[in-house]
């Protein structure tokens, strides 16, 4: 017994979006018919700019910085896409050819790259035999800042010192981060220390991207003074005006 249903959602749809490609030139999800367009066979892989800049015939280089991170989702890419695509076939929503419109798998992606610096502060074991050992470190940080100071201090009344440290720091005109363990420390030390008169707001994977930004940059333009999260010591946070990290 076939899947009737799901068959006719599928016909139904495949139909008017070559309607809509004949009468306008587009059709919204039109990406997932590019193999037809394209030529390509199924299962090859989409074109991508690696292609173009292969075709110039030019020498080209590829810098991937933050490649602790980058080569992890590169791997990734494909089977999170396929797993995805996956239920929109079986239900009839889409096409087959949905699965070629698709990231690169990770020896694909490789194979079409040539030169290649990758860029970390603590790269994998991946990279470093990718480049033959051919690592150069940074030795002089180039903005001629020193290293903050790292000071351990006692667990026992650590709130307590926590609201002085944040006084001498606010009152410099300088803001503060606190690092917790979990979602429900970070909210329970926030009220905590409004309750104290700081002007504070929490920050975790429950409040929204665009939301995010904006304590952030609440937090450099003075709304807030301290920021408590459980997360926020990430690649690519650049918030100058602090001078306190405490990690809980």
């Amino acid at each position: 017994m076939g899947k009737l249903t799901e068959a006719e959602r599928l016909s139904k749809r495949t139909e008017y979006d070559i309607k809509m490609i004949k009468q306008i030139g587009y059709v919204n999800g039109i990406e997932n018919y590019s193999r037809y367009f394209d030529g390509r066979a199924p299962g090859q892989p989409p074109f991508t700019l690696l292609d173009y800049f292969e075709e110039t015939g030019r020498p080209w280089l590829l810098i991937i910085d933050e490649s602790h991170m980058t080569i992890p989702q590169i791997r990734g890419m494909f089977q999170g896409d396929l797993s995805r695509k996956k239920l929109l076939v079986e239900y009839g929503f889409r096409l087959p050819s949905a699965f070629d419109n698709r990231p690169l798998t990770f020896d694909e992606f490789i194979s079409r790259v040539k030169q290649t610096i990758f860029l970390s502060a603590t790269p994998n074991e991946w990279e470093i035999k990718k480049s033959n050992n051919n690592v150069v470190e940074q030795l002089i940080r180039p903005t001629g800042v020193v290293d903050p100071e790292i000071e351990i201090k006692p667990t026992e009344g650590q709130v307590e010192d926590l609201i002085k440290e944040i006084e001498k720091t606010t009152k410099k005109k300088e803001r503060v981060l606190v690092i917790t363990l979990t979602k429900r420390m970070a909210e329970d030390l926030t009220y905590y220390l409004e309750d104290h008169g700081i002007k504070v707001q929490y920050l975790h994977s429950e409040i929204d991207t665009l939301q995010r930004q904006d304590i952030l940059d609440e937090l450099r333009e003075g709304k807030y003074d301290v920021v408590v999260g459980i997360n926020l010591l990430r690649e690519g946070l650049d918030l100058p005006e602090v001078s306190l990290v405490a990690i809980m």
